[in-house]
């Protein structure tokens, strides 16, 4: 390209006008100013300025996407662990419920049979009362018929003269008991 554009700038005046409309001497002109362009701005170093930014943003990012990877398993981690130990806290706690269970379930057992003991023991007791009672009544009744028997008897007995020699007799007695 370069070539061919100093070829036609040596050629002669003749083809001048021939010269400018070849359109590969324009295509080598726009090279030219594209090049002298692109190194006046300086646009490979600031080309390069931004894709060192944007790998420097992009390796940040990376960067901060791994930390916070690291800080969600560490925080997944505790959250398992936290579960576990509630699961073992509540396994703890029914275990302990089951206990509490078991000797309220034993202490209101040994209640109902030391109350039932008690009534049982009252019941014989009243029974026992009852019976001495009934036996008191009958005795008081049978000395009571005893009683109006010997009363019958000994009236029937003590009428006439063998009345008198009974009185004579207990009047005798009477004076060597005290004596």
């Amino acid at each position: 390209m370069f070539i061919s554009a100093a070829m036609a700038a040596t050629e002669g005046a003749e083809h001048a006008e021939g010269f400018f409309e070849d359109p590969t001497v324009w295509v080598g002109v726009a090279f030219l100013l594209f090049i002298a362009l692109v190194i006046y701005l300086k646009l490979p170093g600031k080309i390069a300025g931004l894709l060192d930014d944007r790998a420097d943003r992009i390796r940040n990012e990376l960067e901060e996407a791994k930390r916070l990877r690291e800080e969600a398993q560490s925080l997944y981690a505790e959250y398992q662990r936290k579960a576990e130990d509630a699961l073992k806290e509540a396994d703890r706690i029914v275990e302990h419920a089951r206990e509490e269970a078991e000797r309220v379930g034993a202490k209101a057992k040994a209640d109902l049979e030391a109350s039932l003991e008690r009534r049982r023991l009252q019941a014989e007791l009243k029974i026992a009362q009852a019976e001495q009672q009934a036996l008191d009544e009958v005795r008081a009744r049978a000395v009571d018929i005893a009683i109006n028997a010997a009363t019958s008897i000994l009236k029937d007995d003590m009428q006439g003269e063998k009345g008198t020699a009974l009185i004579d007799r207990s009047i005798d007695d009477l004076g060597n008991h005290l004596h």
